[in-house]
């Protein structure tokens, strides 16, 4: 097979010119998410040369068999510049041409029909589709790159499938369309590439990120047939074992990562966390700040054979395609490619080179995208251009903010469990409900569960510059909802339309194990694990165990034998002598998720002696001391029948007795209490594990009931014969005991914590105290039926109470809201005082007005007549709970009234 490559020249957005034959160098780079670049070194007396005297396009064109011929994507490029000597008689000239990407530069964002907010263009929760069609649209609407042509849609990408992502973002008037798109791809919104004069944009990491490293038939470059020499460049600048996260309302929290490479010692990161104030995002900012900082960071570049070769770069993979490569130590790596770049010298000879990632450098950069989606945000910044607001009465109602979006992240916590994480952000607020200009004092962030009658709650308040907010922790799973609104001066406005997300588990797979280090002896196999993934890794925090694997290669079939917890070995007894066995690792996380196979290794059993040893032909007499250890012993050979009573003392014992398996008081698959590598564990009679002790981390877990006594004064956490799992205090006598527990029946989908007292001396009354997202109340119980029978304060989103309250009795409360306070039961007097304040519209009779006070005085009420009023507005008659007005005008007068009374007596 052999591969070249040809030019061809086209007129500008015009037809076929022809061929370059005679070109003396060529040299043409394939980035991902970058503009191509083509360098071609022609003599002007070559034939075709007159193609290259105008302005052009130039398309590379490679083919296998010299018949047909074809133009891979990003291959064609604009004849813009170039270099000669007059003097030269050889009439050499070069020229450097861009892909043809390189022409968005010459679109810039004008500043449209819309009001400018800080002098920047709004695109509002849109589409990378919406966003670079706003720009091309309207270049071409004035006349600008009329032939250029794109075929992606606002909805849908150059796939035909729609956009997985919606970013807020602002750009200045004069940011060019090439700027803006780069600036999409490095957020991880895109990709891009282009097709002839077509610019095509796809979801990240879709059809430009084929993974053709796996599967029956892989592309796999190996050393001597697809690639030559392979140099690699690696940099320890940016490693750090600690990283300082420095947030608003004074977090500050140091996070470490001791396995990250550190020949001087530890080094020290800082990063700045503004508008961040939770510590599940901190988590999230310093994990990922570790682990791109935990080793060398190494970019791989490989030789590519282009003759005899068996896959040819643009044929078979392209950039942004993942690939089998030599890796470290010559190994087969999953790598991504980079760059394509070919060249054809002086001398005719066609050859080029690939660069590599692997994947840690592939997940740096997401780490990246990640981080910089957090602390920046899609927001505007502060700068000249905003309009000066008008004078008018404040406060006014700002109008609802626009382009709300919601990014959830997972993330996992010191314990090594998984939660959720959002970065929510918002278009600015400029004006108020009317339109007129106005500055804002902040904003305010609201979430729910996304259920039907789920309270809101609010979340965070931000200041008026600030249109990004985090929050954390979050339940894996579950879906949430969001809505914002500003603040003028203590208004606030309405809320944005609410958007939805459920947070997303952790799907990352822990690191490929390293492969059983083997070893057989007395027809025992070991099996050993280091504790590290492939590449001296280390395993991630939410690290569950490795699952240990074996098969008989001449029957295939893998089972699991066992796990390990951390680095160590398990024990295999019973094996057939001189068979093979295969062994391999898989690690697993605690959401489940499950790496692929680590690479196998076989060995096979051995005797002890031929025929093994003969019964009693091995006794005390013929074992050196220490001959026999844990590690030469199988599991569960030595019993305690074995033993004689009292033969196993103190002195016999080494100072430190290390454990291969375990040691299991009770049945050995039922009830018991168990000591092994991974720590102390107890198990109920159905098997089911209830307690543990991590060797590796010192966590404790507990099933069922923890007391801190067994009498007197304790405290029971899940007391036996609960109905559900409450935290219970007992006084010394045992009764009258107070308890905390949640309660899911209250409100769906949400955990309400309730508090309650015991009850007093007469066993008349108790406390409850009711916590939940939005509601929370304190009140005085019957303890025999659990009604209100006494004071009660209570608050929820939009309204407060405060009062006595009692199943058959009149309540007498103070409620307050946004309209104001309300008072419910009977004003009493004391001292001839009392009071009331009421407003209230009512219809006219035939010469007076009826106001009903909706609840009777003592005595009569005194009543004044206040300004407002009408003169010849006349007090008829007066009763307990009623006041009537006379009108002596009743024929003129208006037929309803409102009426502003205040009353006292």
């Amino acid at each position: 097979m052999t591969f070249d490559l040809r030019l061809v020249a086209y007129a500008p957005f015009g037809d076929r010119l022809g061929v370059l034959p005679h070109p003396l160098s060529v040299e043409t780079g394939w980035p991902l998410n970058d503009v191509p670049s083509l360098k071609i070194a022609y003599t002007t007396t070559a034939t075709g040369a007159a193609m290259l005297d105008q302005p052009c396009e130039i398309a590379t064109e490679w083919s296998t068999d010299g018949t047909v011929w074809t133009e891979a994507s990003d291959s064609r490029f604009l004849r813009i510049k170039r270099r000669g000597d007059a003097s030269d008689t050889t009439g050499l000239a070069r020229f450097e041409l861009p892909g043809l990407v390189w022409m968005l530069r010459k679109i810039v964002l004008h500043p449209g029909a819309a009001p400018l907010v800080d002098g920047k263009r709004a695109f509002l929760s849109a589409t990378a589709g919406e966003i670079l069609q706003t720009f091309i649209g309207e270049a071409k609407g004035r006349g600008a790159v009329p032939l250029l042509q794109w075929d992606f849609t606002p909805d849908e990408d150059s796939a035909g499938q729609e956009w997985d992502k919606v970013i807020t973002i602002y750009y200045q008037p004069g940011m060019d369309a090439l700027t803006a798109l780069q600036n999409l791809a490095e957020q991880g919104v895109c990709d891009f590439r282009t097709s002839g004069r077509t610019v095509q944009v796809f979801n990240a990491d879709t059809a430009m990120s084929r993974d053709l490293a796996s599967g029956p038939s892989p592309v796999d470059l190996r050393y001597g047939r697809d690639v030559a020499e392979a140099p690699d460049e690696g940099t320890l600048e940016d490693t750090a074992s600690s990283v300082l996260i420095v947030g608003d309302n004074g977090l500050v929290k140091t996070f470490t990562n001791p396995a990250a490479v550190q020949p001087w010692g530890p080094w020290e990161q800082y990063v700045g966390a503004g508008g961040v104030s939770d510590e599940g995002t901190a988590t999230i900012l310093a994990q990922s700040a570790l682990e791109r900082a935990g080793g060398e960071r190494v970019q791989r570049t490989r030789g590519v054979v282009l003759y005899g070769a068996r896959w040819l770069p643009l044929k078979d993979y392209r950039p942004g395609d993942r690939v089998l490569a030599p890796g470290d130590g010559g190994a087969l790596e999953s790598l991504r490619v980079r760059q394509v770049t070919l060249a054809r010298s002086s001398t005719g000879v066609l050859g080029g080179s690939l660069v590599l990632h692997d994947r840690f450098l592939e997940r740096d950069i997401r780490l990246a995208r990640r981080t910089a989606g957090i602390v920046g945000g899609s927001t505007a910044d502060g700068g000249s251009g905003a309009r000066p607001a008008p004078e008018a009465p404040e406060p006014r109602t700002p109008a609802a903010p626009a382009g709300l979006v919601v990014n959830p992240l997972p993330y996992i916590d010191e314990h090594g469990l998984p939660h959720g994480q959002v970065t929510v952000s918002w278009g600015a607020v400029t004006s108020d409900v009317g339109g007129v200009a106005l500055n804002v004092g902040g904003y305010e962030l609201f979430m729910r569960i996304n259920e039907t009658g789920a309270p809101w709650f609010l979340v965070t308040s931000t200041e008026a510059g600030d249109t990004t907010a985090t929050y954390s922790p979050l339940v894996i799973g579950e879906a949430y909802a969001f809505k914002v609104r500003a603040v003028n001066l203590g208004k606030v406005g309405a809320f944005s339309e609410p958007v939805a997300v459920t947070i997303p588990d952790d799907d990352e797979a822990p690191p490929v194990p390293t492969a059983p280090q083997l070893s057989a002896r007395l027809g025992v196999v070991r099996a050993t694990w280091d504790g590290l993934g492939v590449g001296a890794v280390p395993m991630p925090p939410d690290f569950l165990h490795v699952r240990v694997w074996m098969q008989d290669p001449l029957a295939p079939g893998w089972s699991e034998i066992g796990v390990l917890g951390e680095a160590g070995a398990i024990l295999v007894p019973g094996l057939p002598y001189g068979a093979d066995r295969q062994f391999r690792f898989t690690s697993i996380d605690r959401s489940g998720n499950e790496s692929a196979p680590s690479a196998s290794a076989t060995i096979a059993a051995v005797q002890l002696v031929r025929g093994d040893a003969a019964n009693e032909s091995i006794t005390t007499g013929a074992l050196a001391a220490n001959a026999v250890t844990a590690d030469k012993l199988a599991a569960g050979t030595v019993e305690a029948e074995h033993i004689t009573a009292g033969a196993v003392v103190a002195d016999k014992l080494a100072a430190v007795l290390t454990l291969s398996t375990r040691v299991v008081a009770g049945s050995a698959s039922g009830a018991r209490v168990e000591l092994n590598s991974s720590g102390l564990v107890a198990f109920n009679g159905s098997g089911q594990q209830t307690a543990s002790i991590s060797a590796a981390t010192g966590a404790v877990s507990i099933v069922g009931q923890l007391a801190s006594g067994v009498t007197g004064a304790r405290i029971v956490v899940n007391p036996a014969g609960a109905a559900a799992p409450e935290i219970r205090f007992i006084p010394g006598s045992g009764i009258n005991q107070s308890r905390i527990y949640s309660d899911g029946s209250r409100f769906a989908g949400e955990a309400t914590l309730v508090m309650e007292s015991g009850t007093n001396q007469a066993s008349t009354a108790m406390c409850r105290l009711v916590h939940a997202a939005g509601f929370w109340q304190a009140a005085i119980l019957n303890p025999s039926n659990g009604e209100q029978r006494g004071g009660a304060v209570s608050a929820v989103e939009g309204q407060a109470s405060i009062g006595w309250m009692h199943p058959s009795q009149q309540d007498q409360l103070l409620v307050f809201d946004q309209s104001g306070t309300f008072h419910r039961g009977t004003w009493l007097y004391a001292n001839d005082s009392g009071l009331i304040m009421l407003s209230v519209s009512v219809s006219r009779g035939a010469t007076y007005y009826q106001v009903a006070l909706g609840f009777s005085f003592p005595s009569v009420p005194k009543v004044t007549f206040t300004a407002e009023q009408t003169t010849t507005m006349q007090l008829f008659s007066r009763t307990n709970s009623d006041l009537f007005f006379f009108d002596p005008s009743a024929g003129t007068s208006p037929s309803a009234r409102t009426f502003h009374i205040w009353a006292w007596r």
